[in-house]
């Protein structure tokens, strides 16, 4: 393909599939059961190998390792996947890991996906659209992490935590349990701290919405009843479509209990 540069110091294995307009730099690897969609770049010394698939536009920086085998030690060696989204940006030392027979067998990064200096994605961890994760940031196995979300720098998510779309994590914060859409998320051991209100304003939610979310997070922290309790009493009396999407997140099965309001 006349519109591919492959550096005569990389290695392409036999059966790696390369899309048109890729750019993959010396030193780079790519392994037999790669996929490579168009304009996918490789710079120098990064490495895909596993059953991984790379979507349109993505960068790999250098020293980045994307579908390696999962750090998992049950793992023996079964054939499970990775797929990573479209105009991610995986930058350097990043890892990525394939997924785990008994976790589903596929590992999944969404679109537009910022992985800064170090981060980490763990084996059958599914990661929404538009996901950042700044430096050195750790998403365990089985972590469910929805789109818009940022996890600070120095982060951690444990094993089977799901993270709601548009939270935030604060930095230096290890979380333990389940993060309501749209929460602030900040201490050493993560507490839910109020609601994402910045992110909310800059993706341009109506403020009558944003209202609404208000109103509903002081129900959830100060209501009567168990936490599930107010939930579900939430549910059945709002007309808010964010403030349903936190209701039937909570309301979901997890394997995890809920970070609750201060």
């Amino acid at each position: 393909m006349s519109d591919t540069r492959i550096h005569p110091m990389a290695v392409v294995e036999p059966g790696a599939e390369i899309g048109p307009g890729c750019e993959i730099g010396p030193f780079a690897v790519i392994g037999p059961e790669v996929r490579l969609g168009a304009g996918v770049v490789v710079k120098p010394h990064g490495v895909v190998t596993g059953w991984t698939e790379v979507g349109d536009e993505s960068v790999i920086f250098s020293g980045a390792v994307v579908g390696e085998v999962p750090q998992d030690l049950k793992f023996r060696g079964e054939r499970t996947r990775l797929v990573v989204g479209k105009r991610c940006r995986i930058r350097e030392g990043a890892t990525l890991n394939t997924g785990t027979e008994g976790g589903g067998g596929l590992t999944q990064v969404g679109d537009d996906v910022l992985m800064m200096t170090g981060a980490h994605v763990g084996h059958d961890a599914i990661v929404g659209d538009r996901v950042v994760l700044a430096n050195q940031a750790a998403i365990a196995g089985h972590c469910h992490i929805g789109d818009d979300v940022i996890v600070g720098g120095l982060s951690g998510v444990h094993q089977w935590v799901r993270v709601g779309q548009g939270a935030i994590i604060g930095a230096l914060t290890m979380v333990t349990n389940d993060v309501v859409p749209y929460g602030l998320v900040q201490g050493p051991r993560g507490v839910l701290d109020g609601l994402n209100l910045v992110g909310l304003k800059r993706r341009g939610v109506e403020r009558a919405e944003i209202t609404a979310l208000r109103a509903a997070y002081q129900m959830l922290a100060q209501g009567e009843g168990t936490f599930l309790d107010r939930a579900r009493r939430l549910a059945d009396e709002t007309d808010s479509p964010h403030v349903r999407e936190m209701t039937d997140f909570i309301l979901s099965a997890s394997d995890r209990s809920f970070l609750t309001p201060k």
